[in-house]
């Protein structure tokens, strides 16, 4: 075979080989019926291999940019690309450069039909230039001297990149509602002929990915690596083989921000000794804000009137029992757990060694409270690997007494506004209220969402209506202590150290998924069954629940709890560093339908109503109030 009839096949196989099987190098030409394009770098401004972290600064009002001025000179990634006029006139070229996360997204092609675009790629986020109604740009001249010629622009990754009119309001393009996602972003190059545009080879809503055709949004990536644009003429596709990894770093000692609308009081803490407050500075750099609990007046308690150090003092078994049966009704404090009187009192934010400290006031007698007490992120996202590194309060002491608390680590819906809809339900649709009860309409979207870790003293098995662990109560007999100190069964007492980390998805009970289920339904994942539990077909929640070691939690320095949001999956994950951690819960999409619109972080210590939880060794109401502070402290929340 001749070198010329080598080079001749080979410029006809690259460029199929470097698409279909998506490792195209930069440093390798694709070549076309016109033209030969190389070296496409999208990122010369930022070090290869090195995680971008997100820029807070203006980020709520505007939403995340990558980069910013910031970050690089001018705020925007240079790109850059070679390309040879293999013609014999000079002429231009049209280019374009679309990204798209690739850690968190939905497969371009359809499982079932390879054909057609998957019915959730359009979610992927993907963009191209900031202004969507520039399409291709285009090359300038290039002349016909079958040399390569550089070609450079500019570009960044901003929030809302297909200009969806659902995140405007007031005429403004508000890109925080659809902010950019952490993980890693790849880019691809197309270049062709001023024809295909002219012609409309190209589709409209592919040159403009802001445009929907009857079917919706179409994919870049799928149109021009699996699609029609597969086998367009005169036109070049190449995936640049560099990759850019973004993540965020909220950071815990930049201030905690107060939001005056939702406090009565304004705050009455020095914001120099609190870090917290309503300001200008911290609201423009706070990432965290006090957190204000929603306190429902039905889930009033009678507790007993006692005030201890549960977790210093002695307290035993028998003295639960014995508190639990012998207070006269009349003797009991009738309460519902609070929060603070006025903001900053119960968080602090410590610029120095960049943590946020929670604080649940002790009780007085006379002045009875359980205060709930947390703090909630303010820049929302979709997906990631969530991770907090706390060290939260010990929930129970030497004798395994719990003291009341639960220790929270959850996302939330940022707004329940259309813009934060979540995906259609098409099967019987969603209960359309977080409250609302059986005889609540069902809708096609709602805005709420929410993923949880509860971690309380509670039981690790799925409950029934009608089978709760069966506890013998005795009966009041002061003067046979076997009549009213009975002991716990021994499946209570064979997990008596360990405390339940319960992870729970709220999908608002959708029927879409395969296998949606109620009652007690076994999921596998890693060689472990995960036992998931919903009360009925209209329970809006799906939890699992792992007995964990109190001490190993809460008696560490500190500790790590992930929440890993995937586009069709939700792993919880908890352990003593980030390399070190195990799997506690596992949903995917067969059995619970999964958020995708943006979320919240909120970490708290609160006081539950034990009702919640069904089966539960020790009630709420029977628990002594604190005679000390509770304290827990965040030291880092990251989002990769």
């Amino acid at each position: 075979m001749t070198l010329s009839l080598r080079y001749i096949l080979l410029a006809l196989t690259l460029p199929c080989l470097l698409i279909s099987c998506g490792q195209s190098t930069s440093s390798l030409p694709v070549v076309s019926g016109q033209f030969a394009v190389k070296d496409f770098n999208p990122v010369t401004n930022w070090k290869q291999g090195e995680t971008l972290f997100l820029d807070y600064a203006d980020a709520l009002e505007n939403g995340f940019v990558i980069p910013t001025s910031r970050q690089v000179q001018d705020g925007f990634f240079r790109m850059e690309f070679s390309i040879r006029n293999t013609g014999t006139a000079p002429q231009k070229y049209s280019y374009k450069i679309y990204y798209q996360n690739e850690s968190y997204k939905f497969p371009e092609r359809s499982q079932s039909d390879s054909t057609r675009q998957h019915p959730y790629a359009w979610e992927n986020f993907y963009g191209s230039w900031e202004e969507v109604a520039t399409t291709f740009a285009e090359t300038g001249i290039i002349p016909a001297d079958n040399e390569f010629h550089a070609v450079e622009n500019r570009f960044r990754i901003v929030g809302n990149p297909r200009d969806e009119q659902r995140y405007y309001e007031g005429g403004h393009n508000d890109r925080w509602k659809r902010n950019p996602r952490v993980g890693t972003y790849s880019f691809m190059l197309v270049v062709t002929t001023p024809d295909n545009l002219q012609q409309k080879s190209i589709p409209a809503n592919v040159q403009n990915i802001g445009t929907k055709s009857d079917s919706g949004f179409v994919n870049p990536y799928y149109y021009f690596l699996y699609g029609a644009g597969r086998s367009l003429k005169n036109t070049a596709v190449q995936r640049s083989a560099r990759l850019l990894t973004v993540a965020a770093r909220p950071d815990p000692g930049a201030g905690i921000y107060i939001n005056p609308r939702a406090w009565k009081q304004n705050p009455t803490a020095d914001p120099k000794e609190t870090g917290c407050g309503e300001d200008s500075s911290l609201y423009h750099k706070a990432a965290f804000e006090q957190f204000v609990h929603f306190i429902d007046p039905s889930t009033k308690m009678n507790n007993i009137p006692v005030i201890t150090d549960i977790l210093h003092e002695p307290y035993t078994k028998t003295d639960y029992n014995w508190n639990k049966r012998f207070y006269r009704k009349e003797e009991l404090v009738a309460i519902t757990a609070t929060v603070a009187p006025r903001p900053c009192e119960t968080v602090i934010s410590d610029p120095v060694n960049h943590k946020i400290t929670l604080r649940n006031p002790k009780s007085e007698f006379g002045k009875w409270q359980k205060q709930n007490v947390g703090v909630i992120t303010r820049h929302g996202m979709t997906y990631g690997k969530w991770t907090a590194k706390c060290k939260l309060t010990e929930l129970l002491n030497k004798s395994n007494m719990w003291n009341g608390l639960t220790n929270a680590i959850w996302l939330i819906t940022q707004a329940q506004a259309d813009w934060n809809f979540r995906r259609d339900c098409s099967n019987g649709g969603y209960m359309a209220n977080y409250y609302g009860g059986q005889t609540d309409q069902r809708v096609k979207n709602v805005g709420y969402s929410e993923i949880d870790f509860e971690i309380l003293k509670t039981v690790p098995y799925c409950p029934t209506w009608v089978a709760s662990p069966a506890y013998n109560q005795g009966y009041d007999d002061q003067y046979h202590a076997r009549n009213w100190n009975v002991p716990f069964p021994e499946e209570i007492l064979a997990d008596d150290d360990k405390i339940c980390v319960s992870c729970t998805n709220w999908d608002m009970a959708c029927w879409q998924p395969a296998e949606f289920n109620s009652g007690c339904y076994p999921v596998r994942y890693q060689d472990k069954t995960y036992w998931t539990h919903r009360w009925d077909k209209n329970y809006r929640a799906l939890t699992e629940k792992t007995p964990e070691s109190d001490d190993e939690l809460f008696g560490s320095p500190w500790y790590y709890f992930q929440i890993d949001w995937q586009p069709d999956r939700i792993i919880w994950r908890i352990g003593p560093s980030k390399d070190k951690m195990h799997v506690v819960g596992f949903l995917d999409d067969k059995v619970t339908s999964i958020p995708n619109n943006q979320m919240l972080l909120i970490v708290t210590q609160e006081f539950h109503n034990t009702k919640w939880w069904v089966g539960s060794p020790y009630a709420q109401e029977n628990t002594p109030f604190p005679k000390v502070d509770y304290v827990g402290e965040i030291f880092e929340v990251t989002i990769e």
